[in-house]
């Protein structure tokens, strides 16, 4: 008979994400408050941070991308696209302008982030809530202090995001 043939694997390295984002990648789409040219319904809130590293450096250049809810609770409004994307500055900082979103079949009014970073593995993907509501996933987190917002104003909101170490924003 014939001997049969043995393919052997050899593993390779992950890929990273990037190699690198070009500031372009994110310009002007931080703003989710305007859809051809109106105003979306709701209460207009603002949502910025700081993104750092596992010893608390500030990391640049690190996309952000939020999707979320209208200010009713739906994904589906023609009016309101839910989806927006910034780039960190030199100093770690990001920034949207957002519509304060409703309840969903049963969850706490959340926003959703995703983080890409050169380097990265890949895509880090986390909650952020506005207050300590009960909800279905912020229950099921052990650190649920890291998925809330702190409130700065009635209508301003920062949410920082720590990517490994001591106090590492659940992903």
């Amino acid at each position: 008979g014939r001997a049969a043939h043995v393919t052997r694997l050899t593993p390779t390295a992950e890929m990273t994400l990037g190699p690198f984002f070009p500031r372009e990648f994110a310009q002007g789409a931080n703003d989710l408050t305007i859809v051809a040219g109106k105003r979306a319904e709701g209460e207009v809130i603002e949502i910025s941070g700081i993104v750092t590293e596992l010893d608390g450096k500030p990391l640049d250049n690190v996309v952000v991308e939020i999707w979320q809810a209208d200010a009713k609770g739906r994904y589906d409004n023609p009016n309101f696209f839910g989806w927006g994307r910034a780039a960190t500055d030199g100093s770690g900082r990001y920034f949207f302008k957002t519509i304060r979103p409703g309840k969903v079949g049963g969850r706490a009014p959340h926003i959703n982030f995703l983080v890409l970073y050169s380097g990265l593995m890949r895509q880090l993907q986390t909650t952020m809530f506005f207050e300590s509501a009960s909800d279905p996933v912020l229950d099921l987190v052990k650190h649920r202090d890291r998925l809330l917002a702190r409130k700065l104003s009635p209508q301003s909101f920062s949410f920082d995001l720590r990517l490994r170490g001591d106090g590492e924003t659940p992903f």
